[in-house]
């Protein structure tokens, strides 16, 4: 993960909203990550994992790193990487896998408060087909209602092969995956993180789901 602290990264990112970071991870490494989540979990038969969401337009398969330590301990391992692209000091909020379908799309949308700093990492495709990640140029104020395309922003597609990594500033530029799938599945990786004296530094840790994780606790033992 040696040279994405660069100075070309680090403008890019400051300036722009976005760093593209061509093969972040080997992709093999990533592909037995996939395939020890899948046996460990059993993704495939496990209806706990499935998911439809707003973003997109079929179900999903998802995981967050609560469900799954060795994510939790990826994310925390990249924290380095992004708090010196970002220029301070990240507290990880949260983490999530999720398996998009052929055709799916992801809406342009922007993000709450926990994702102040994001990392989306493609973890494998299963056709090898470059699936691309748009970022919008503009800046936002406060999150717009989630659209089908930029409209008239004007925006970058990030064709994103297995290893490659995007990070973004979710919470300020919309982003989104408007193009069709053109794989059979593609696997994904999202890592979230707060500035740790920032506005935002009370999501470290994802308080949204450790209060779910505390009411379904209280639930249990009532």
């Amino acid at each position: 993960m040696s040279g994405y602290a660069s100075p070309q990264h680090k403008q890019s990112y400051r300036s722009g909203g976005y760093a593209f970071l061509e093969q972040l991870l080997p992709p093999i490494v990533l592909q037995v990550f996939h395939g020890r989540m899948q046996r460990v979990l059993n993704l495939k038969n496990t209806p706990e994992y499935r998911s439809q969401s707003w973003l997109v337009t079929k179900p999903t398969i998802e995981v967050y790193s609560m469900q799954y330590p060795p994510m939790a301990a990826l994310h925390w391992g990249l924290t380095p990487v992004a708090a010196e692209l970002a220029g301070c000091e990240l507290l990880p909020s949260y983490a999530y896998f999720r398996v998009y379908q052929q055709g799916d799309i992801c809406v342009v949308h922007s993000d709450r408060e926990a994702c102040e700093h994001s990392l989306s990492l493609m973890v494998e495709l299963a056709d090898e087909k470059p699936w691309a990640l748009c970022i919008g140029e503009d800046e936002v104020d406060s999150p717009p209602a989630p659209e089908r395309d930029f409209g008239a922003e004007q925006y970058s597609a990030l064709p994103m092969k297995a290893g490659d990594a995007v990070m973004y500033r979710g919470v300020t530029h919309r982003h989104g995956r408007i193009d069709p799938n053109p794989n059979r599945w593609s696997a994904h990786l999202f890592f979230h993180w707060v500035d740790a004296k920032g506005p935002y530094v009370d999501h470290a840790f994802d308080k949204v789901a450790l209060q779910k994780a505390a009411r379904a606790a209280a639930q249990s033992n009532a």
